[in-house]
């Protein structure tokens, strides 16, 4: 019987320690929670204020693997939650590993004025290696907000 108690006890903290690995990276339903979050925050605050946030890495806006990034629609980087060097600089013709012209690629489909989802490669700011990523953006008068989450 205590052999069994054991057996359950272990089994136990096996099970309780799984949400927690699963929880290390988000999931695609928060990478939409986060955008959704992103573009309330601009339309109740501004650009400028918005942008400033998520770029200067506001908790509100990261959490674990995912962040949020703006482009306007001519490829210009306006916010980047996990690479300030960027904001600023035109990405229209940046590749990932694959020759895929991914910017190219998010604004044409913003311009069409619906949510997407993008799959690239891309640097997780955590593991710090180029893995396979999803990117949820929503159009937001001429730029598109995103936010993204990694492969595991």
């Amino acid at each position: 019987m205590k052999h069994l108690k054991t057996l359950a006890a272990m089994a136990l903290l096996v099970s309780a320690a799984m949400p927690a690995v699963a929880a290390e990276f988000a999931t695609k339903d928060e990478a939409k929670a986060m955008v959704a979050k992103a573009v309330a925050f601009v339309q109740a605050n501004g650009a400028e204020k918005a942008y400033a946030e998520f770029t200067g890495k506001s908790p509100a806006f990261i959490d674990r693997d995912l962040y949020v990034v703006v482009y306007s629609l001519n490829g210009t980087v306006l916010a980047h939650g996990a690479n300030t060097k960027l904001v600023g600089k035109d990405m229209m013709e940046a590749t990932d590993v694959d020759g895929k012209y991914y910017v190219k690629e998010r604004v044409a489909l913003a311009a069409k004025k619906a949510d997407f989802w993008q799959d690239y490669k891309f640097v997780n700011p955590v593991s710090k290696k180029i893995e396979p990523k999803q990117m949820f953006c929503h159009p937001l008068a001429d730029t598109a907000v995103c936010a993204g989450v990694y492969a595991q």
